[in-house]
């Protein structure tokens, strides 16, 4: 068996595991987990990440979770162009210091305003948002876009410099996350509005447009299953916090 990828689409780090692999040329067997029916929490997904986590990726005998770790094998198992993973030590380190901050900073913020606003609590679980909890989110949020403005992408084309790298992959599927839910991510932000064209523009639109097509319909989702729902309220309560 050749390379298998569990991944929901749903799911950011899924789809920059997805675009990256599909950019690169690189042969997947597509194994779907489908996070809001709980598959993630089976005891056959269990068997390839314990963690009970997407993106997960299976090559024969050998099993890796966390998508960064995921990309990164990807990138030096298939000699993929160097931009996306650069040999240059400096360049390199550039990457990692955006993939290391992005987990508690773009991630936490990015997940919770697409789950508080007017769609996934409210609508799929049938649960009120506080509205000084979504202020809050939507506050932390616009705090974490500027930092992405002032510290990593500056007056750079990309995130870590003049070529695209996963860094961007990791970080234009966090925010299409709030974009999904209605945020009007890129109205006031021009700088981050042109980098996300030049994203697009390197990753190419049909393939942009196709790992985005399931989160950009989120919001038409219908009310939850019972039973679906009483499954997952443990492991999402804490994004109403």
């Amino acid at each position: 068996m050749g390379l298998e990828l569990y991944l929901d689409l749903l799911s950011q780090p899924c789809r920059a595991v997805y675009i990256f692999a599909k950019k690169n040329g690189i042969p997947f067997e597509l194994r779907p987990v489908e996070l809001l029916k709980g598959q993630h929490h089976s005891d056959a997904f269990a068997q390839v990440n314990p963690l009970k986590k997407v993106p997960a990726l299976k090559d024969g005998d050998f099993t890796l979770a966390e998508s960064v770790a995921i990309l990164l094998y990807l990138s030096r198992k298939y000699e993929v162009p160097d931009h996306w993973y650069p040999q240059d030590l400096q360049a390199r380190a550039r990457v990692d210091e955006y993939l290391a901050w992005q987990h508690t900073a773009l991630r936490s913020s990015c997940t919770r305003a697409m789950w508080q606003k007017q769609m996934m609590f409210p609508v799929f679980l049938g649960e009120q948002v506080p509205p000084e909890t979504l202020a809050s989110t939507l506050a932390e949020l616009d705090r974490c876009l500027q930092l992405l403005e002032d510290k990593f992408l500056k007056d750079q084309d990309f995130v870590a410099g003049p070529h695209i790298s996963v860094a961007d992959l990791m970080a234009i599927t966090e925010l299409m996350h709030p974009v999904s839910a209605g945020c009007q991510v890129f109205k006031s932000r021009p700088k981050l509005a042109a980098w996300r064209q030049r994203v697009e523009a390197e990753v190419g639109k049909d393939l942009f447009q196709e790992a985005h097509a399931a989160v950009m319909k989120v919001k038409d989702l219908p009310p939850a299953d019972p039973a679906i729902k009483e499954k997952l309220k443990p492991s999402v309560q804490g994004l109403l916090q």
